[in-house]
């Protein structure tokens, strides 16, 4: 039988988001965390298959995750309404530079993979191309973005683009893997796709650990976490 923990904060969504998940998956162990400490043992907890944060605050946990895997990074998987995408960065403190971007993309491609999808690749950033020259930061974004792209079209066979601060395109193209040009950028966007205007998120896969890691946001829906729980679920293989 396996067993997922799940954290259980302050949105008690997340368990009513249990209930509905255990009426379908009966043989799935379901274990409630309340505090930030014991759901970072559950992760290094063997007896546990896969983990969902559910609705405890991220700092402490990721900051203490990172500690051990000091090179994780998320993805937000949006999946529903013939749209299909890992968005990332989505931490705030994710996806700094070119280098941690490109890292990022190679974990979106591995995931996708594994999936037995073709990745499609979105590069974003702060401003159209031609709005170099606009600020230091949009031509720092700008410039970035086209690095990022050719570092991707120079040691990946992926298909990729650089679609600069157009992403209603690169969504509308069905691009799959979507790069912001940094995680609060990413962050933003998830939000607004998402707890506004209610895309279907399955959560956040977490890259660069060993065991499956799915990062979810405090003010997630019931159907949210519902997702979450059965992505949890099925990526852990029996």
């Amino acid at each position: 039988m396996k067993t997922i923990a799940i954290g259980v904060g302050e949105n008690e969504n997340i368990i009513q988001a249990c209930h509905i998940f255990k009426e379908k998956h009966p043989k799935t162990n379901l274990k409630l965390i309340y505090s930030d400490e014991d759901l970072v043992k559950a992760v290094l907890d063997d007896k546990i298959d896969s983990v969902v944060r559910g609705s405890l605050p991220a700092s402490n946990i990721m900051k203490e995750l990172k500690e051990i895997y000091p090179d994780i990074s998320r993805a937000t998987y949006v999946n529903g309404d013939d749209r299909e995408f890992l968005l990332s960065p989505v931490g705030i403190d994710e996806g700094t530079n070119v280098e941690d971007r490109f890292k990022i993309v190679q974990n979106c491609i591995d995931f996708l993979k594994s999936l037995g999808k073709t990745p499609k690749i979105a590069v974003l950033a702060e401003g159209r191309e031609d709005d170099f020259g606009r600020g230091n930061e949009v031509s720092k974004s700008i410039t970035e973005s086209k690095k990022l792209t050719k570092l991707i079209q120079e040691n990946t066979s992926e298909d990729v683009k650089n679609y600069f601060i157009l992403i209603e395109k690169a969504i509308n193209d069905g691009c799959n893997v979507i790069i912001a040009p940094n995680g609060r950028v990413g962050n933003i966007v998830f939000r607004s796709l998402v707890l506004l205007n209610s895309w279907p998120s399955y959560g956040a896969v977490t890259f660069g650990m060993d065991k499956i890691y799915i990062d979810t946001s405090r003010d997630q829906s019931i159907d949210g976490y519902v997702r979450s729980l059965i992505l949890a679920n099925d990526l852990k293989k029996d």
